[in-house]
């Protein structure tokens, strides 16, 4: 990758790309893109501030779960019991840097620790980490959306009125 490309504004850049538009997507969409790929940030509270974490996850119907390091600060923030949980969210994208299309999806809701054994085993099985652990792995955190939102960014079509001057109607 040509890292000096990246850091010069898109104005300046010779290759940059025509317009985009943002299409909103379905909840069952952004479900299922966010589903085709593993790694994410989940943005939580520490210390009264928000925090961002890169973690690797899976969709499991809905639910979105990573699993977490013994001692880690996501380990950490389990909320207290018969809670729903703690509020985060969790966006996953894949937009190409060169045409600028792609997607981004973001989901809210209430995390909490799996407590049940066999499910967290299942979650183990299914989940690898990306990152060697200096200790165990032995906390799986599950996120239930409430709230999913999404969008796709794609070629503008001027002829649709994508970037273009407003067009009159034909009845009017």
């Amino acid at each position: 990758m040509n890292h000096e490309a990246v850091r010069q504004p898109a104005a300046d850049r010779r290759d940059a790309a025509a317009p985009r538009r943002m299409r909103q997507l379905s909840r069952e969409e952004a479900l299922r893109l966010l589903g085709s790929v593993s790694l994410g940030r989940i943005v939580f509270t520490q210390q009264a501030l928000p925090a961002i974490r890169p973690v690797n996850h899976l969709v499991d119907g809905e639910d979105v779960v990573v699993r977490l390091h013994d001692g880690a600060t996501l380990a950490s923030i389990a909320a207290p019991a018969g809670s729903p949980g703690i509020v985060v969210a969790y966006e996953a994208d894949v937009i190409d840097p060169d045409t600028h299309l792609g997607w981004s999806v973001v989901v809210t809701g209430y995390a909490g620790l799996v407590a049940d054994s066999a499910e967290r085993s299942r979650y183990e099985a299914l989940l690898r980490p990306w990152v060697a652990s200096q200790g165990t792995m032995s906390h799986a955190l599950r996120i239930r959306p409430d709230l999913v939102t999404g969008f796709r960014l794609t070629v503008a079509d001027a002829r649709a009125g994508d970037g273009a001057a407003p067009r009159s109607s034909p009845a009017g």
